[in-house]
């Protein structure tokens, strides 16, 4: 998945960063709201959102794209352990909320259970085909027999599953996969379909032309 987190104290930020990455996901780190801007129009898969932030609300934030229409799952990160103060993050819509501190191994259950929540089928065991995805396993297998596939093969996967029957461009893919600062060969995307489709057969992935890639257009 990729992440935005959202958080300025340096130890922790650092901290999450480090573990989710090794945990397979991509993660931006903004340390102020400021930073955000240049991540406007990003595609993400979770938001994790501190409060409290040298610049302004967090939840002032998510409240804000809550009302343009942004349906990104969310989870806060904060200190503030009151009731009303739980009850009124999950109010401006987050779907979940950690109380500062906590362990990095229930944030990576909690994203796994968010996302279940927000992608519904997609999120779990999907079959397509002879394909089967279980993204909270990270595993797929092609004809019952356990594929063994790269990180970044993976996490190409792991996208166009979140997205299954949309067409998701390639551009769009190489953020997905490697985040807003990351460089891309130019064809690395088509190399990583490329093998998804040898290792799991070709008619997993649509290619739409002009457009980008599908997975599940018939489901």
């Amino acid at each position: 998945m990729r992440l935005l987190l959202l958080e300025d104290d340096e130890m922790l930020g650092e901290g999450l960063r480090d573990y989710l990455g090794a945990d397979g996901h991509v993660v931006d780190w903004c340390r102020s709201l400021g930073d955000t801007q240049a991540l406007r129009g990003e595609p993400f898969d979770a938001l994790l959102v501190d409060w409290q932030l040298p610049d302004g609300s967090g939840l002032d934030w998510l409240r804000a794209r809550r009302a343009r229409g942004d349906r990104t799952p969310a989870l806060m990160l904060t200190a503030r352990d009151r009731l009303v103060q739980r009850i009124e993050g999950l109010d401006a819509g987050a779907d979940d909320y950690l109380v500062k501190p906590f362990a990095p191994e229930e944030l990576a259950a909690r994203l796994r259970a968010v996302g279940r929540r927000a992608g519904g089928a997609a999120a779990s065991a999907q079959r397509f085909g002879a394909v089967r995805v279980d993204l909270a396993a990270r595993a797929a297998q092609a004809e019952g027999r356990r594929v063994e596939l790269t990180a970044r093969e993976w996490a190409v996967l792991e996208a166009l599953v979140l997205r299954a029957g949309r067409i998701v461009s390639k551009a769009d893919l190489e953020r997905l996969v490697l985040g807003f600062e990351a460089e891309l060969a130019s064809n690395a995307i088509e190399v990583h379909v490329s093998a998804l489709r040898r290792k799991l057969g070709r008619e997993l992935i649509e290619t739409v032309r002009g457009l980008g890639y599908r997975v599940g257009a018939g489901a």
